[in-house]
């Protein structure tokens, strides 16, 4: 694919994601694999609401001082890219009510039409602690995406973890996700004041 309609691509798919509160200012990570040795990531300073040439970088696999520029999730992607062939765009997201949930529940059990139709039921992975999670997240969300039958990883109290051969796909089922966790928690909710 040619690399600049791939970056408008993940630039426009930042934007919608941005708004929907999915990335932060300098918070989260998308990332398009253009060779098979090399990727395309958001670099630190990246403001996910303005993705443009200059806030976009191209990795090869062979770390360089290109690296120093890069996300601090350019590890994270380039871990699930070197061991899965399936994953072609992966990213971090930190959606509201889909990390809210994580918070208090070990399962996402959706409900609704969609969240049943598409995602099943989706096990939520506890990082145990935070002290030492970026020197075990590498290896970490690799190893579950390869044991477990899965492109989704929801980490309780940090966000979600994405892998996709079509970055559609990938936006769909981030989107199906968080609307699920938004009805679940409305449902309790409305349970709550039930007896208020």
């Amino acid at each position: 694919m040619n690399r600049d309609k791939l970056k408008s691509q993940l630039s426009s798919l930042a934007l919608s994601m941005f708004r929907k509160d999915f990335f932060g200012i300098y918070h989260g990570s998308i990332s398009a694999k253009t060779e098979s040795n090399r990727f395309i990531i958001n670099t630190k300073e990246a403001v996910f609401d303005a993705l443009d040439e200059h806030s976009l970088i191209q990795l090869y696999f062979k770390r360089d001082y290109r690296w120093n520029q890069a996300s601090i999730d350019a590890k994270i992607h380039f871990s699930i890219y070197s061991q899965i062939s399936d994953a072609k765009f992966i990213c971090f997201t930190m959606p509201p009510f889909t990390t809210a949930y994580s918070l208090d529940h070990n399962i996402i059990t959706p409900k609704d039409y969609f969240g049943h139709k598409e995602l099943g039921s989706i096990a939520i992975v506890d990082p145990k602690q935070f002290d030492d999670w970026y020197d075990r997240v590498q290896s970490e969300i690799t190893y579950y995406f390869q044991t477990n039958d899965t492109d989704l990883m929801v980490i309780r109290g940090y966000g979600v973890y994405a892998f996709n051969r079509d970055l559609h796909e990938m936006a769909k089922k981030l989107s199906i996700l968080e609307k699920s966790c938004r009805l679940l928690m409305l449902d309790n909710n409305s349970k709550d004041h039930l007896f208020d």
